[in-house]
């Protein structure tokens, strides 16, 4: 078990360190088979292939008159979508009244529009011209094409197109979920907080932040101050025979991270036996954070109680285990940097900005306390310690 540290003079793991170590400490959720109905969200842990053709047989492309020969055409009979078929092929010179998406019988040449067609009682003529107004057998999707790799997103569109090739499950990698622990006792989650007492603005955030990694919240807990609850919490996660509570792959634990007198994180993974991987980071704001992982159990990310401390924190080591756990590709933007930002001496600093045709613009409104910055903000530009005016990093915020 790595040992937790408890001095403040010790050096605090990089930023681009603990960012590796949160993507290294997770693998790739394994492929299962799920509904269609429950697979929104999801990414394909295989090819998705069409079962059926699309069409699945030579079809009408309009409402008119399937025709065979030169007309005029003697009318012998009529198929709607859904219907039963003509019993038998057309000869030259007859018809079918036809509808949009009904299969063509045998032997037509082509469909002649209503709005083309002079129709009598018994007869039909018009202008056809040959193959005009057919859709053939699997013109649109063919048989066992290839319609999206291995790692698309299933999204509403995805699955309609899914449905419609005959798939009733997906193979795909499961969102990983994650259980939000919220922790204080001067924490109110709705209302005007009193004195003395702060509304909770990280709880909000996170679920559209985890979805965006590719998973999903699927619980949260508020605890009073105090390791008991916290303890108990955490110990209920491995609490069933086969390691961690079902469902769970990452606990988020907000603001219990730091050294205070009412930070007991630290305190119960060690009692837990947790392995410790992050235990703070040299980054303004969210330095007080923390990665560990329980025995036979999920990772815990801890973030600062400050809420853009918080973000910071999240987008370093709670994004990067959950886009690994989600198969997530991981994509890195560069900018310039302008609007006459200090780096730190030894610390990174996630500075939020706007992104514009001149560079990234700071945005100000930066303290940890307030999210009023990141609220503006469409990325957070990631200034390295002694930063010179090279391109920097962009993190862009859901």
């Amino acid at each position: 078990m790595t040992v937790l540290r408890h001095d403040p003079v010790v050096e605090a793991m990089s930023w681009e360190a603990a960012r590796r170590v949160a993507a290294g400490s997770a693998k790739p959720l394994g492929a299962v088979p799920v509904p269609l109905a429950e697979a929104l969200g999801c990414r394909l842990a295989g090819p998705l292939r069409a079962l059926v053709p699309v069409p699945g047989a030579d079809v009408s492309a309009m409402d008119g008159y399937a025709v065979a020969g030169d007309g005029p055409w003697r009318l012998a009979g009529r198929v709607l979508a859904g219907g039963a078929a003509h019993p038998g092929p057309l000869a030259a010179g007859e018809a079918v009244e036809i509808a949009t998406g009904a299969p063509v019988p045998e032997g037509t040449g082509a469909v002649v529009p209503y709005e083309r067609a002079m129709a009598g009682a018994e007869s039909v003529d018009g202008a056809a011209e040959p193959g005009r107004h057919i859709r053939r057998r699997g013109e649109d999707i063919p048989e066992g094409a290839v319609v999206l790799e291995a790692g698309a997103v299933v999204t509403p569109v995805a699955l309609g197109l899914a449905a419609a090739l005959g798939h009733d499950d997906l193979l795909v990698r499961p969102r990983p979920g994650v259980l939000v622990l919220i922790t204080g006792d001067e924490v109110v989650h709705k209302g005007r907080p009193g004195a003395g007492r702060v509304r909770d603005a990280i709880g909000p955030f996170l679920p559209g932040l985890v979805e965006c990694a590719g998973g999903r919240v699927a619980d949260t807990v508020h605890l009073p101050d105090g390791p008991s609850a916290l303890h108990a919490a955490l110990s209920a996660t491995t609490a069933t025979p086969g390691g961690a509570r079902d469902g769970v792959d990452v606990v988020v634990v907000c603001g219990a991270s730091s050294k205070g007198p009412a930070d007991h994180l630290r305190g119960v993974l060690a009692a837990l036996g947790a392995d410790v991987l992050v235990d703070g980071v040299a980054v303004r704001p969210g330095h007080p954070q923390a990665l560990a992982r329980l025995p036979h159990g999920p990772l815990v990310a801890g973030l600062p109680g400050n809420p853009f401390a918080a973000l910071g924190a999240a987008l370093t080591l709670l994004v990067p285990a959950l886009r690994r756990l989600a198969g997530t590709p991981v994509t890195r933007e560069t900018g310039t940097l302008g609007g006459g930002v200090r780096p730190h001496p030894r610390d990174t600093r996630l500075v939020p900005v706007r992104r514009t045709a001149g560079g990234a613009a700071p945005v100000g409104h930066d303290r940890p306390g307030s999210l009023w910055g990141a609220a503006l903000a469409d990325a957070l530009a990631v200034v390295p310690p002694g930063w010179d005016g090279e391109r920097v990093e962009l993190i862009e915020l859901p």
